[in-house]
């Protein structure tokens, strides 16, 4: 040990440093541990060093899972043959791995750009070309959607209180349109790479049916508005019946109807109401019935027309003024003239309907009837309508039962707004409100088995909602 320390004063001072080095190297190396030194399988004690000779249970946690594969070789290496390593028998199966891998597609999840919308109700002077502005769209958006068809005949006649959805895409192109042409039906206009495109959806409209049923206190429009039904559904009722009752004079305190009618509802959304299906009233102890048919009309319960072929009044007259009197007073004058008509005081403007189908043969005015309108329903029957404020129909002219010929006024010799009404049969004057109006065909022969099933369902369901109603009482 003396002979190496000399040896090594001898040498020159670099070579002395670059000793030192190379013993210092070869010491870290050979202190450090050997990577093929593996991992015992023993956990240490509560001091944290293992007892020797000792068995200890490993966590499932803290233990390497091994493929069903390699655990299989590696417990029976019979099943492997002898040239084959261990490591070269699970090549193929990381192969297989890798090529399945390779054989599925790569799944990218992809957000659809999420649209910017605004609702717009149009308002009074809006256009389209006003709107796409307010909403950042150019003129050539505004010309491009309207050459559609169907955008270009809606889109261009918006009205004040329409609504629209404009949704743009996050860049601010016009991706969509939304318009509701009404309840149920809406203008959809999209856009895209493509170009253009127009559709109508139109939502699924569902029927249901409603009952409704009241007695009259004071007056049938107040029992019609008690009952929930609206102004339009009380003037139908009537209308139904008109041609049995007059509503402005035969009703009494006591008298009841009952009647089942459609709702309509799109998507739950209720969206008006529909035909009377069936109905019932009761006036002055006579029962009169109703049930519509699939033509349209309405016939009593065994089949009769509902419908005669005369109105018993053609206006909705307040009350009368003057009634049929072969030997009256004149008004005017004082002297006996007979009064071969009725008298119906209304609202100057009410509306003036031809009583039954003809045609005109006289529409003029002169200084004792003011505008007048005379209707020939056939040889048998003529009708006269006076003191008109204008006359809609002209001579020759042929109309139907219902029609407007005219309007209530005071014009020619008369005291007040009144219609002076007519009526004639062979040439002789009759009362209008007392004769017995000829009926109207009943239902075909070939369609009434058809209808008597009909109107004893619509029957027995009207009388069980009526039960159904006593008994909540």
């Amino acid at each position: 040990m003396g002979k190496v320390i000399t040896l090594f004063k001898l040498l020159p001072k670099l070579h002395q440093m670059l000793l030192c080095g190379l013993v210092f190297v070869t010491l870290i190396i050979i202190l450090m541990p050997s990577d093929d030194v593996q991992a015992s399988k023993q956990t240490p004690s509560a001091s944290g060093e293992y007892d020797v000779n000792t068995r200890y249970d490993v966590p499932l946690a803290f233990r390497k899972p091994t493929p069903p594969s390699a655990s299989l070789s590696e417990s029976n290496p019979s099943q492997r043959t002898h040239s084959e390593p261990l490591s070269q028998s699970r090549e193929p199966n990381k192969k297989q791995a890798l090529a399945e891998a390779a054989d599925k597609p790569e799944i990218q999840k992809t957000t659809a750009p999420k649209l910017k919308e605004k609702h717009f109700q149009v308002k009074s002077g809006d256009t389209l070309a006003a709107i796409f502005e307010r909403v950042g769209l150019t003129a050539k958006d505004v010309y491009d959607v309207t050459q559609l068809p169907k955008a270009k005949k809606n889109l261009l006649k918006i009205m004040p209180g329409d609504d629209l959805v404009i949704a743009k895409t996050p860049d601010g192109k016009l991706a969509q349109l939304t318009y509701h042409l009404d309840k149920i039906t809406t203008l959809i206009v999209t856009h895209n790479d493509s170009g253009y495109k127009e559709q109508i959806v139109t939502k699924k409209v569902e029927a249901r049916s409603k009952f409704a049923s009241a007695t009259i206190e004071n007056n049938f429009w107040n029992a019609g508005v008690n009952a929930g039904l609206t102004p339009n559904q009380i003037m139908q009722l009537a209308t139904i019946f008109g041609w049995d009752i007059d509503f402005a004079l035969d009703l009494r305190k006591g008298d009841q109807f009952a009647m089942i009618f459609e709702e309509e509802y799109a998507d739950g959304e209720f969206l008006k109401n529909g035909n009377i299906l069936a109905a019932e009233f009761t006036n002055q102890g006579d029962r009169y019935t109703a049930v519509r048919y699939k033509d349209g009309n309405y016939y009593s319960e065994e089949g009769r027309s509902m419908r005669k072929a005369f109105l018993r009044s053609p206006v909705d007259f307040k009350y009368v003024s003057s009634s049929f009197n072969p030997r009256r007073l004149h008004p005017v004058t004082g002297q006996v003239k007979a009064h071969r008509g009725v008298d119906y005081v209304a609202a100057v403007g009410t509306p003036i309907k031809a009583a039954g189908n003809g045609r005109v043969i006289k529409s003029s005015y002169n200084k004792y009837n003011g505008n007048y309108v005379f209707i020939k329903h056939n040889d048998t029957y003529t009708t006269k309508y006076l003191h008109l404020t204008k006359r809609k129909v002209k001579t020759g002219q042929s109309v139907k039962q219902g029609q407007i010929i005219g309007t209530l006024g005071s014009t020619g010799r008369v005291t007040g707004p009144h219609l002076h009404y007519e009526f004639i049969v062979n040439g002789v004057h009759r009362n209008p409100r007392t004769i017995k109006l000829p009926k109207s065909e009943p239902i075909a022969k070939k369609e009434k088995a058809q209808f008597a099933t009909l109107s004893k369902t619509m029957m027995a369901e009207l009388e069980h909602n009526k039960q159904l109603q006593i008994a909540a009482q």
